[in-house]
């Protein structure tokens, strides 16, 4: 099976601008753990996830004034699309995250989670002692 075949298409798009607690609010109503980060004065895409606004906010930063540009991950492992999802999970593994944005050429085409993969390792579990 392939990261395609996996990933979450809905992805949560973000600037840099948004405020923390916007980012959580936002994150938490569609029960996701990252949202994906578009600047256009920047290269690349970047990846705001749980674990960023956990830092951000212990740090004691007020959510409501502290925008998230400044505390996103912009160097991101990227996964391709025709991945397996052994390869995403070693990405994971090896940088020590839980999400990868799906990029093919530029163009971000979602996001798979360890929650993604684990999900489709437990079917597939399933299905073999069935």
């Amino acid at each position: 099976m392939h990261v395609r075949d996996a990933m979450s298409t809905l992805v949560l798009t973000l600037g840099p601008e948004h405020t923390l607690r916007q980012a959580a609010t936002m994150m938490a109503d569609r029960g996701i753990g990252s949202a994906v980060i578009l600047d256009p004065d920047a290269e690349g895409v970047g990846i705001m996830t749980e674990r960023d606004l956990l830092k951000a906010i212990g740090a004691g930063l007020d959510p409501d004034t502290e925008r998230i540009g400044a505390h996103l991950t912009w160097d991101v492992v990227y996964a391709s699309p025709r991945w397996t999802l052994e390869e995403a999970a070693l990405a994971m593994a090896r940088g020590g995250f839980r999400h990868l944005v799906v990029l093919d050429e530029d163009e971000v085409l979602g996001v798979i989670s360890v929650r993604d993969i684990m999900r489709v390792w437990a079917r597939e579990k399933a299905m073999e002692t069935t």
